[in-house]
């Protein structure tokens, strides 16, 4: 009982979480301040998805339905038909971001590269319905960011 009064009135635990902070104090700082920092990423980041071309400007999916089918939150809708040359191309490629859990499984299972996660996380919707990325969308994020897409395959292939 006398040592919880020593304790309380000489403010012994105050005293002690003081020396944590002091000793804190002068230690080097390890925030960053977000918008103008940014950590390093790795390129096997999954963030937005994207759909790419062949250097020709083809697009690269043949509509095979091997992503909509491996999709474990079932995000992804396609709709294909068949061209005049006797390939098959997709006329609808949906993918709803409310529903993705991006793991990566579509990226996986493309046997020709078409779909790809990006290392761009800081994407927002103003309105309803934008949270469907359509086939458009997905090229325009594809052409636009494609050289990083090819860097950031090449990295991921020689760390397999």
């Amino acid at each position: 009982m006398l040592k919880n009064y020593i304790k309380s009135f000489f403010l012994l635990e105050l005293l002690r979480g003081l020396k944590v902070t002091f000793s804190n104090m002068f230690r080097k700082k390890t925030t960053l301040r977000y918008p103008y920092e940014k950590t390093p990423q790795s390129p096997r980041f999954r963030g937005l998805h994207a759909l790419r071309r062949y250097p020709n400007g083809e697009e690269r999916c043949i509509g095979c339905k091997l992503c909509e089918v491996v999709c474990p939150a079932l995000a992804i809708t396609i709709d294909t038909e068949e061209r005049n040359d006797g390939t098959r191309r997709t006329t609808k490629y949906d993918i709803d971001l409310f529903k993705c859990i991006f793991c990566g499984f579509c990226e996986e299972a493309c046997p020709v590269d078409a779909i790809v996660e990006t290392r761009i996380f800081e994407y927002h919707f103003e309105e309803r319905g934008q949270n469907i990325l359509k086939k458009s969308d997905l090229l325009k994020i594809g052409d636009k960011f494609e050289k990083d897409i090819a860097e950031d395959q090449k990295a991921k292939s020689q760390h397999a």
